[in-house]
């Protein structure tokens, strides 16, 4: 879980003119770049959401694609230990160990991983069909049902059939998920998303962006994600309280 707040993350400026500023009570702009098969990534949803409950304020966020092992197979045949033993090149004994800490601390937020039943696979299909739901309004919705699908359901989320069924759960028309998944046609929205990355310097996730301002990486503690919203709403209020810039009083 490298890096912390208040960096500033890599390639992004504050260029928002000062006359269209947010005002302390709209709600703080949150993108946060993930990856499906990320174990840090649920968790650190997780204490980000914690932080929310407790933020005296309104929050908006927007999930974006980001892939930690593009070439992996659809059918992957093997399963976790076998895939991180061969990615890594980590001894399985070791990689056991690994796993059953993460979900120690999974488990502290509430999160219960099965990494026995887990169905490693590719991910780009679940990150179009997250665009797929936010076209819809329904992405924050479908976040949370393929993480816990593929966490802790050992559902597979790379096959398009598997994908319509986890989004026809949620509400969403089967049918349609279907055609968009087969077609590609949010293929260029997650690699927009990929470049996005590339151009923030975001090496690994999550990736918690406030504001295109302040970066904060990995799964921090819920205090982090607090800690940086208010003093969001901090430098709204003191911009806000500011004379402006060649104005008399």
């Amino acid at each position: 879980m490298p890096g912390a707040w208040p960096d500033l993350a890599p390639g992004v400026t504050d260029s928002t003119p000062a006359s269209t500023v947010p005002s302390p009570r709209d709600p703080v702009v949150v993108d946060v770049w993930s990856d499906i098969a990320c174990p840090w990534c649920f968790i650190g949803k997780r204490k980000f959401e914690a932080a929310v409950e407790r933020f005296e304020g309104a929050v908006t966020v927007e999930y974006h694609s980001f892939e930690l092992s593009p070439d992996t197979p659809v059918d992957f045949e093997g399963d976790e230990i076998d895939f991180l033993s061969k990615h890594k090149g980590m001894p399985a004994d070791q990689v056991q160990g690994m796993l059953d800490n993460v979900a120690g601390i999974a488990a502290e937020v509430g999160l219960a991983y099965d990494f026995d039943a887990l169905k490693h696979t590719n991910t780009v299909k679940a990150h179009q069909l997250l665009h797929f739901a936010k076209a819809r309004g329904r992405q924050l919705d479908m976040k949370e049902r393929l993480l816990s699908a593929y966490f802790e359901e050992g559902r597979h989320v790379g096959r398009v059939e598997d994908l319509a069924d986890l989004a026809a759960e949620i509400g969403l028309d089967r049918d349609e998920v279907v055609a968009a998944l087969e077609s590609d046609a949010h293929l260029a929205d997650v690699r927009d998303d990929q470049r996005q990355a590339q151009a923030y310097g975001i090496s690994g996730v999550p990736f918690f962006v406030l504001e295109g301002k302040y970066g904060i990486s990995g799964a921090q503690a819920s205090e982090t994600f607090l800690g940086a919203l208010q003093q969001v709403v901090a430098e709204r209020s003191a911009a806000a309280a500011a004379p402006a810039v060649g104005v008399d009083r």
